[in-house]
């Protein structure tokens, strides 16, 4: 584990914090993270804890039945009782962004299925009584509208919208609210320097193979080569070239 947390693991999202830790404070997070998580199962390592800033979290217990799949979230209201109803529409506004839909009856299409990497409306947990500002990463969640791609590239842009946005962002900037947590940050797709000299081989083998010592991680046994040839494709069209036309 040591080792794990000093130079991370290839092929993996884990990234090596010897630059960011000194081997004490490595060893002393190893030493926790044994004892919390893989011994005594400590109350701090639950998340709703006032530490983790969820004071009260009873207040919240209407909501439970939904957050724990107990009712149904697209269950008729008139089948409902009072409560009930507050419990989904509170679960719904403070909820819904870590447990999403919990349970439903029908699937259905409702759903968006597209990688939404901010919380929804702006949620904070820390005000669950108040409606928050919209939030600054939304827009990087924006998938943007390309004219004239070949089938290829239409592969890839589902692709990389179902597997890739949420770290790099839909719009490829890497500035959305996961990206902008992980360190070393998402490479920024759009940016000629960072993509200076980038081919379309390179970039399918950084796709296939990962990048060791960063967040990115291999997708050769994810996605097969067509597929990973299709989101480079997708990527290079989109991104990487300046003379797109966008609606």
């Amino acid at each position: 584990m040591i080792k794990s947390v000093t130079d991370g693991r290839i092929n993996t999202g884990m990234a090596g914090f010897k630059t960011k830790l000194n081997a004490e404070e490595i060893e002393l997070v190893v030493d926790f993270i044994r004892q919390a998580f893989m011994g005594k199962d400590k109350l701090n390592t639950r998340y709703h804890t006032e530490g983790n800033g969820w004071p009260n979290h009873e207040r919240y217990a209407i909501a439970y039945p939904f957050a724990k799949g107990e009712i149904p979230l697209d269950i008729p209201s008139e089948q409902l009782t009072p409560e009930q109803q507050q419990g989904r529409e509170l679960f719904m506004a403070s909820c819904i962004t870590c447990h999403d839909r919990a349970k439903v009856e029908s699937e259905g299409i409702a759903w968006d299925p597209r990688a939404v990497s901010y919380p929804r409306s702006g949620y904070s947990h820390r005000m669950p009584d108040a409606v928050s500002a919209a939030t600054p990463y939304s827009k990087h969640d924006e998938m943007p509208i390309v004219k004239g791609l070949t089938p290829q590239q239409q592969l890839g842009e589902g692709l990389y919208q179902a597997n890739c946005a949420f770290c790099h962002a839909a719009d490829g900037s890497g500035q959305n609210w996961i990206g902008a947590f992980l360190e070393p940050h998402p490479r920024d797709l759009t940016n000629p320097e960072q993509m200076q000299g980038m081919t379309i081989d390179r970039l399918q083998t950084v796709i296939r193979d990962g990048l060791p010592g960063t967040t990115m991680p291999a997708w050769r046994h994810v996605l097969k080569d067509e597929q990973i040839e299709a989101i480079a494709a997708y990527v290079m069209r989109v991104f990487v070239k300046s003379d797109n036309q966008f609606d």
